[in-house]
């Protein structure tokens, strides 16, 4: 980490650069959509060419040449991807993240684009990061922080993040900190494109011809056309992190509100290992990650209300202790209380009753079945309780790779005729998520364990005691604060 004082920052190549690149995103962004769905597939093969041509050449190259080659990397990648996306970089990376785990359905160069964005992300270069941050705060950067580190630790789809020290506002003592910096521009540009292109419902349509994408994609819009507003993201992150206060097991990053803006958001510091580091630890501690998350996940359902609708590896930090630190709330879906309910009396209906008449009435007022579709009511119970298959029986099980497959092939085989009489509200798009992006995350831990008895602690209709050793300590924490 380097001193402020020794950070040398050339405003001027930083606004130049600032500039030039406006100039050639502004001349992107008028391009047709046309002409920007058709580069799509070719950006993505660009941009992972740069990345492995540059890991070759570091094998045999002296330090000082490979951190040339790091720096020449950067500014190369940056420039590809302003010269062929202009600024919806940022979006069609989100998309990509949120298409990964469709491995089987999108068409091949389609899927590769996307995998590339999402997985690829290039960083800005130095100067227009820091000139980013100097002209958010609205302060040169050493009068801001006692120390910042120019290099990024980490991509998010719209930004990175650095690690800085800075005076706490309130105790006056140093702090560590997590800076995340929003790519200029891209807030502006994604918002209208994301209003203006029909290009997620053009994406859903190539891979699954028949599904009406049409609220599935108002949502996904609505979603991502928030995401980009980073005092919307700061404060859902700082409801999860007061909400859980205090927790045996689950960690949020408190925010630090006087260096946050709408396109900046520092937060406190958080470090451990991540997600390629716990598939070589060992199962025990694979299956309870995988509970944590699980737990989490439910917990923040159906007693908080809202769902961070990102389950990405990237978003989770591991700790020896066994606890998980949870990141990026960019993408938090808040939901009624009769949109609960009906989430609930779902869940009751197909897997604790076993009830398939009642379960078809709740799916025909929610709108996932249409009224009176011919096809018998047992099938559309087997149908849709497919999803609740981990929960169902009361008995140990093992989340698996296939498994998760299986439900992500299930939800969009268009080849079942109840599946042409079935659509996704939009109260369900991020639900979802959870069967999709979840389940994927489960089955590659393999986790373990008798969720059966795990999700009756969680859901509200169930008064159910704890039933293992993270529930057990979950309990005390409730005993300690009843209003949770």
């Amino acid at each position: 980490m380097l001193a402020a004082a020794a950070v040398s920052v050339s405003l001027g190549a930083a606004v130049a650069v600032a500039m030039r690149r406006s100039s050639r995103l502004e001349h992107a962004v008028g391009r047709s959509r046309w002409g920007r769905n058709t580069r799509l597939a070719r950006m993505g093969a660009r941009v992972g060419t740069t990345y492995a041509t540059t890991a070759a050449r570091k094998a045999f190259a002296s330090a000082e040449r490979r951190e040339e080659l790091d720096r020449h990397r950067e500014l190369r990648s940056a420039q590809q991807v302003a010269d062929e996306l202009g600024q919806m970089k940022g979006a069609l990376m989100k998309l990509g993240q949120m298409a990964s785990y469709l491995d089987d359905g999108l068409p091949e160069p389609l899927r590769m684009a996307l995998s590339q964005l999402q997985s690829q992300a290039p960083p800005m270069s130095v100067d227009l990061a820091i000139a980013t941050v100097e002209r958010e705060l609205g302060r040169p950067l050493a009068d801001a922080f006692v120390q910042f580190d120019p290099e990024p630790i980490a991509a998010a789809s719209i930004g990175q993040v650095h690690r800085a020290i800075i005076l706490d506002p309130v105790t006056g003592s140093e702090r560590a900190v997590a800076v995340k910096v929003q790519y200029p521009g891209v807030s502006d540009a994604i918002v209208s494109d994301l209003k203006n292109a029909d290009m997620l419902g053009a994406l859903l349509q190539q891979g699954f011809g028949g599904l009406d994408p049409s609220e599935m994609v108002e949502e996904i819009k609505l979603r991502l056309a928030e995401e980009v507003d980073y005092r919307r993201e700061a404060a859902n992150q700082q409801r999860f992190a007061d909400y859980y206060r205090g927790h045996p097991f689950i960690r949020i990053p408190d925010v630090v509100p006087s260096y946050s803006t709408g396109h900046v958001i520092t937060t406190e510091l958080a470090e451990g290992f991540g997600w390629s580091e716990l598939l070589r630890r060992g199962q025990a501690e694979r299956d309870r990650a995988g509970e944590v998350i699980f737990r989490f996940v439910f917990r923040s359902l159906y007693r908080m209300g809202s769902f961070n609708g990102d389950p990405h590896p990237g978003n989770y930090l591991f700790h020896d202790d066994g606890s998980v630190t949870f990141l990026d709330f960019g993408l938090v879906k808040h939901f009624t209380d009769d949109e609960l309910a009906t989430f609930g009396s779902m869940v009751r209906a197909a897997a604790v009753d076993h009830d398939h008449h009642t379960f078809r009435s709740i799916l025909e007022r929610a709108g996932m079945l249409q009224p009176d579709a011919p096809v018998s009511t047992e099938a559309v119970g087997e149908y849709f309780s497919h999803f609740y298959d981990t929960v169902r029986t009361d008995a140990e099980m093992t989340w698996t790779r296939e498994y998760a497959n299986s439900i992500v092939r299930h939800t969009f085989d268009r080849s079942s005729p109840i599946s042409q009489y079935a659509t996704v509200p939009r109260a369900f798009v991020f639900i979802q998520r959870i069967n999709l992006g979840l389940y994927a995350l489960l089955g590659e831990l393999g986790a373990t364990g008798n969720y059966r008895r795990i999700a009756s602690e969680l859901w509200p209709f169930v008064d159910a005691g704890p039933s293992t050793e993270l529930g057990r300590a979950e309990a005390a924490w409730l005993d300690a604060h009843p209003h949770h």
